[in-house]
């Protein structure tokens, strides 16, 4: 959603034949009892994000203009309206910030998340030199997050996105248009590595790694808005990982890396998948909260 341009505004007193207008912290008191009362943490917060998303009016903005009057609040209501059903802010406002980008979303793709940034973080802690990578595959690209993000930190590099949704790479490559970083990739629609010949200094993966069984318990904001294809891993969270790493063997160039997003406690049973299939686990790094997320594997 593109935030809409800013209503007609004063600072006087609502005109009292004007029923539909209402002052911004009317407007946000109103959002914050209902955000709050359908479950929603720092539910003020949230309601003053969703006032910025539907009129561009930033939190500094609206702690010092209280008293202007929104002529015209239906906008912002009905995203006050989404998010108390558990719609995510993300897909209410059609972008998320990832690494240095501005992504748009859809719910064809999984929200990028700060703890996948980590893999990133781990990609440069292992290639400082950047000019040393100059190939880059991403596999299950969604929003096209991790290619884009590992194309923006290596000046030489190349990179293929793949998704098995077209929506997914339609929007990954509107997403690199945007990033100024669409001469320098492409995308492509398949089932992992199906369609992909030849290999790559650097490979990245988010792969599904949810527990079939684990899948009822994630937030609402997930399981009734994001795609479960995205999330769901078969029954142990593995099934993905059985498929890519085998593929790793024949994807990876000489002295290339792989690195891979993993779930809470499957920092012994990817490693382990990926050493049946011939690979060297060279690292496993921990996200923000102390969990291991990303694990690096070689030839």
């Amino acid at each position: 959603m593109t935030p809409s341009l800013l209503p007609a505004m004063t600072t006087t007193t609502p005109v009292p034949h004007a029923s539909s207008s209402a002052t911004v912290m009317s407007l946000i008191t109103r959002a914050t009892t209902e955000l709050a009362a359908s479950g929603i943490e720092d539910a003020r917060r949230e309601a003053r994000l969703l006032l910025e998303i539907a009129f561009g009016m930033t939190t500094g903005w609206q702690l010092g203009h209280g008293d202007s009057v929104i002529a015209e609040p239906d906008l912002f209501l009905s995203l006050v309206a989404r998010r108390t059903r558990g719609e995510p802010v993300a897909y209410l406002a059609g972008k998320q910030g990832f690494w240095t980008l501005d992504l748009a979303v859809s719910a064809d793709t999984l929200i990028p998340r700060a703890d996948t940034e980590t893999l990133i973080e781990t990609l440069l802690a292992h290639r400082p030199q950047r000019e040393a990578v100059r190939s880059v595959l991403d596999l299950g690209t969604g929003t096209g997050c991790l290619l884009l993000a590992a194309l923006s930190e290596y000046p030489h590099a190349t990179g293929i996105g793949v998704d098995r949704i077209p929506a997914a790479t339609a929007l990954a490559a509107a997403n690199a248009r945007t990033n100024g970083l669409a001469e320098r990739c492409s995308f492509i629609v398949s089932r992992w590595d199906d369609a992909i010949s030849g290999r790559f200094d650097v490979v990245l993966s988010n792969p599904p790694y949810i527990p079939g069984c684990d899948i009822p318990d994630l937030m609402r904001d997930v399981i009734d808005y994001e795609p479960l294809s995205a999330l769901d891993g078969g029954a142990d969270g593995l099934d993905d990982y059985r498929v890519l790493m085998p593929a790793l063997t024949r994807l990876l160039a000489p002295g290339g890396l792989a690195v891979f997003e993993i779930g809470i406690g499957q920092d012994k049973t990817v490693p382990e998948l990926g050493r049946s299939a011939g690979l060297r686990v060279a690292d496993i790094r921990s996200d923000l909260g102390g969990h291991p997320r990303a694990v690096v594997f070689t030839l």
